[in-house]
């Protein structure tokens, strides 16, 4: 338990307790920029299949998956992102933006995130949490099941969010883990996750203690 929810945490584990920890935002250098700048516009990446009608909906951007696909989306959308805004508004360039933390698999999910709620914004979820069921915290049907996925894509939808910087969605994809720790005990936790107990009974006492805190909220 925790006595409270930060609107953007990582999960670690420990053997008494699955401290949520806050993520820590790497925003990009202009070096970083203009290295990625550099790899833009190189040959042989994949198109991934969009329709054309798009492209008559509003000024487009290209987004480049680490795996070489090419995303065409509309700017506006794309701009859910904080990284890519910065990105676009820095540069004013029309090139591809490569997004070598994202696979494409998971862009694809998020761009489905950010085309839903564009014109539609995610309500806040209430924290700390008061029911192990979203739909019970304000979230909505759509995006209670936008994160009803295995756990792999589920991480890997917080990296991204956190990479992108799309406050939204991270905060929607922490809250399903949350929720599946919820009102379970360390012994649970560590079967949810797979998580296997390496400590001795020595240490697990010590982390016991120096976490009474979440225990006792």
């Amino acid at each position: 338990h925790t006595s409270h929810l930060n609107s953007t945490f990582s999960v670690s584990s420990s053997p008494s307790v699955f401290v949520l920890l806050p993520l820590r935002k790497e925003s990009q250098t202009r070096r970083e920029k203009q290295n990625n700048k550099g790899k833009r516009g190189k040959k042989g990446l994949r198109t991934h299949n969009m329709s054309e009608s798009k492209a008559a909906d509003g000024e487009m951007v290209i987004l480049v998956s680490n795996d070489g696909e090419k995303f065409p989306v509309e700017k506006r959308v794309a701009q859910m992102s904080e990284l890519v805004t910065t990105v676009t508004e820095d540069e004013g360039s029309n090139d591809p933006i490569p997004l070598p933390d994202v696979k494409s698999s998971v862009l694809q999910k998020v761009l489905e995130f950010c085309k839903h709620h564009v014109d539609s914004p995610m309500p806040t979820i209430e924290k700390p949490l008061k029911s192990a069921e979203l739909s019970e915290c304000g979230v909505p049907d759509w995006d209670t099941k936008f994160v009803q996925v295995d756990q792999e894509l589920l991480f890997e939808l917080i990296l991204a969010a956190n990479y992108l910087d799309i406050k939204p969605l991270l905060d929607l994809s922490c809250a399903k883990v949350a929720s599946m720790i919820k009102g379970k005990t360390p012994e649970e936790i560590r079967k949810t996750f797979n998580i296997v107990n390496d400590f001795t009974p020595e240490e697990e006492a010590q982390v016991r203690e120096e976490n009474k805190w979440c225990e006792e909220t």
